[in-house]
C-alpha cells in the first residue's frame, strides 16, 4: 500500500493545489508543499504530452532544491473540449464562457504525473471523460459567484459545488480532481520495487 511504500520517505509536492494535498493526506501522507514556478504555456502537442511535460518540469525544478532521497511529486491537469484546452479562467467572464461551452457536452480531463527520486524519474498520465448536464445562464452565474471555478482548469471543481452539474464520468474520479491515485500507486511501485525507467 502507498503508506507502506513511502514509510520514512520525505515527500515533496511540487504543487500549490489544496486538492492534491488533501488527497495525499487522505492516503496518510503529509507532504512538504513546494510549488514549482515553471512555464506552463500551451503548445501544439497532444494534451497528455503537455500534461506530462508540465508535471515533469515541476518535479525536476523542485528536485534541484531537495536531497536525492526525497520523493518529488509533479502533477498537471488539462481540460480539453473538442480539441480546445480550457485552462484556469482569467476572470469571471472567461469562467462563464468555459462553463457555457461545457454545458451539455462531454470533455476529457488529462492529468500528467511525474515522480522523481534518487536522480530517477517516472512519468505517466490518466484520462477521464466527464459529461456535463445542460446549464442555464442562471446556474452558470450562481456557480461563478461562489468563486470556486476561478483556480481550476476548465472552471469547475468536481469535488465542490460543481459536482451537481456532472451527469457521468468514464474513468478515474480522482483524476478529475487533479490527482489520479491508482496511477500514483502504480508509479510508486515502479520506483520502489526497482522497475522505474525515465519515460
Amino acid at each position: 500500500m502507498i503508506h507502506n511504500l513511502l514509510h520514512n520517505t520525505k515527500i515533496v509536492l511540487a504543487s500549490a493545489s489544496p486538492r492534491r494535498k488533501s488527497l495525499l493526506n487522505m492516503l496518510g501522507l503529509n507532504p512538504l508543499v513546494f510549488p514549482a514556478d515553471v512555464d506552463e504555456s500551451l503548445n501544439r502537442k497532444r494534451p497528455h504530452l503537455q500534461a506530462m511535460r508540465n508535471a515533469k518540469n515541476k518535479a525536476l525544478h523542485v528536485a534541484n532544491h531537495m536531497d536525492s532521497d526525497s520523493l518529488i511529486i509533479g502533477a498537471d491537469t488539462i481540460v480539453v473540449l473538442d480539441g480546445q484546452v480550457l485552462g484556469k479562467p482569467s476572470g469571471p467572464a472567461q469562467a462563464k464562457q468555459y462553463l457555457a461551452q461545457l454545458s451539455g457536452q462531454t470533455h476529457a480531463v488529462y492529468t500528467g504525473l511525474c515522480l522523481c527520486r534518487s536522480k530517477q524519474c517516472v512519468s505517466g498520465y490518466e484520462r477521464s471523460l466527464v459529461e456535463f448536464a445542460p446549464l442555464s445562464e442562471t446556474e452558470i452565474e450562481a456557480y461563478v459567484e461562489t468563486k470556486e471555478p476561478m483556480d481550476k482548469a476548465g472552471a469547475y471543481g468536481i469535488q465542490g459545488f460543481g459536482s451537481q452539474f456532472i451527469k457521468r464520468i468514464n474513468g478515474c474520479y480522482f483524476n478529475v480532481m487533479g490527482f489520479p491515485i491508482h496511477l500514483f500507486y502504480n508509479m510508486l511501485k515502479d520506483i520502489f520495487e526497482g522497475n522505474a525507467l525515465d519515460k
